[in-house]
């Protein structure tokens, strides 16, 4: 239901009402997202068809892998807020993810956000710099060196 209505250009972000461990997304539902223009997925429940979702290089984060399948008896809402985690979703925000996870950006927060990130990408390339002109990660990041300990 939800890639059928979902505007195209907009990634899925789906809280499961009912057992997570069942694999609610796979190959078939990439392929139907991937014709409507949808960017990618982010659900709180299982996938399947780990292998085919890989070729077709749909992005998708979720809770886990199962092999059995979820029933298409419920239905479900588009466009509402749910929770994620401990994590409110709405309609606008920023859903991004990498291999590390996935993160919320309230739509509001956003210009805030993004002006920190480019400040601390801005301030790893200067360390990184610097740990490969010979720093040490104690001078650099401030550590007191008399907490660590040597076992001889």
């Amino acid at each position: 239901m939800a890639v059928a209505s979902a505007p195209a250009g907009q990634a899925l972000v789906v809280a499961v009402a009912g057992t997570p461990e069942r694999g609610y997304w796979g190959e078939v539902l990439t392929t139907a997202a991937e014709a409507r223009g949808l960017p990618g997925l982010v659900i709180d429940g299982c996938v399947r068809d780990v292998a085919a979702l890989e070729r077709h290089r749909f992005p998708v984060f979720s809770s886990g892998v199962a092999l059995r399948g979820a029933g298409k008896e419920v239905g479900g809402r588009v466009g509402c807020a749910i929770r994620m985690g401990e994590a409110e979703v709405r309609t606008g925000d920023w859903v991004v993810g990498d291999a590390d996870g996935v993160t919320v950006v309230a739509q509001a927060d956003l210009g805030v956000v993004t002006e920190r990130a480019r400040a601390r990408a801005a301030r790893e390339v200067e360390l990184f710099d610097r740990l490969r002109d010979g720093g040490s990660t104690v001078e650099l990041l401030g550590l007191d060196p008399s907490r660590v300990t040597t076992e001889e």
